[in-house]
């Protein structure tokens, strides 16, 4: 990830992205597919096992989730928003800095995306497979919003989980929009060992926390998939590995070696367990070559897909929104290629929806 000075992010964050022209672009997000009105409720969970990894001072461990599910009705259930306020006013200042240059800095109204999920919405009665969504590395959860209403959509009951201290931009129970730490740069050996550990701890945590919930009566807790992105599929991969709670994972072109050299345990081990590897042409390089070779090669349930024509953040909201941007004149040809490729969100949003939902549907 880019950084600037937390001095500037804290101004920025502090007084907030000036208010949207009214000829900004409004970013729309895709329908889900599947037979099923969605509902969504948003919870602040604290691991009171741990203190923050990243800021210790702030006490014990909060994770962020929003809960997708199949809802029974949705009239009179307001839509959700895909980024409040707030977070908005700091995605658009900062994320792009840090995390995805090639978006644009200006001319977009972020906080006017809605989704098609209805909040608060009564779940479908029945015990739901039940996938938690890790993003990628600095990436906020709001990003696997189009993947987990899709698959919530067909069925499923999906957890999306923000990383406060790496993602670029989170938003506490307080309402205090959160920066990433420095030192969550997992280019770096020891930022990338630390942030894959941090995150699955607060995977593993999520999936306890759950048991016990009000809509603990709508999650099927002996069907669990993990899909990640990024990062966020190396630490999807890994908890397969050590949960044994955890039935499938899905890889979203995440690394399975550290940086800095060595395999992850789940790729020098293996796993009886499955996993699809999901990557793109546009990023293939020699450390998927690698890990994701030592994975294949070990006899286990492993499997591996490629989406042709396309790159890393395709696999992201960003596949149905760089398209409407590149198309509006707020991004060229070379920026749109950078972030999701050349391929057309009718393609691949059904490809990467329809693998992931007929993968987890297999497996669970």
């Amino acid at each position: 990830m880019k950084r600037i000075s937390l001095a500037l992010a804290a101004a920025l964050v502090a007084v907030g992205a000036p208010a949207a022209a009214s000829t900004a672009l409004v970013p729309l997000l895709p329908e889900p597919s599947g037979p099923h009105r969605v509902g969504v409720v948003d919870l602040h969970l604290v691991d009171h096992s741990r203190l923050d990894p990243w800021d210790p001072a702030r006490g014990d461990r909060e994770v962020p989730v929003s809960v997708y599910y199949p809802a029974a009705r949705t009239s009179g259930y307001p839509v959700a928003p895909h980024m409040p306020p707030a977070l908005a006013a700091a995605f658009g200042e900062l994320h792009a800095r840090w995390v995805a240059p090639a978006l644009p800095d200006s001319g977009v109204d972020w906080a006017g995306t809605v989704t098609h999920a209805h909040a608060g919405a009564p779940p479908v009665a029945g015990k739901r497979p039940v996938l938690v969504y890790t993003p990628g590395g600095g990436d906020p959860r709001v990003l696997g919003t189009a993947l987990a209403t899709d698959l919530a959509s067909r069925g499923f009951v999906v957890v999306t989980v923000d990383h406060p201290g790496d993602v670029s931009v989170v938003r506490l129970a307080s309402g205090e929009v959160r920066i990433a730490d420095p030192a969550a740069d997992p280019r770096t050996p020891s930022g990338y060992r630390k942030v894959l550990g941090v995150r699955v701890a607060d995977v593993r945590f999520v999936l306890g926390a759950l048991e016990g919930r009000d809509l603990g009566r709508v999650m099927d807790l002996r069907r669990v998939g993990v899909v990640g992105h990024s990062i966020g599929g190396s630490a999807a991969a890994q908890v397969l590995f050590e949960d044994r709670r955890v039935d499938a994972a899905v890889n979203l072109e995440g690394f399975l070696d550290y940086t800095g050299g060595g395999l992850l345990p789940v790729a020098e081990r293996g796993t009886r367990k499955p996993l699809l590897l999901f990557g793109t042409d546009g990023y293939w390089n020699e450390r998927y070559a690698l890990g994701w070779g030592a994975m294949l090669r070990s006899g286990c349930r492993t499997t591996q897909r490629m989406v042709r024509g396309a790159t890393h953040w395709v696999f992201t909201d960003h596949a149905a929104v760089v398209p409407q941007l590149h198309g509006a004149g707020l991004m060229t040809v070379a920026q749109r290629d950078e972030l999701v490729g050349a391929i057309e969100p009718e393609r691949a949003l059904p490809l990467v929806w329809g693998q992931v939902a007929g993968f987890f549907g297999s497996a669970l």
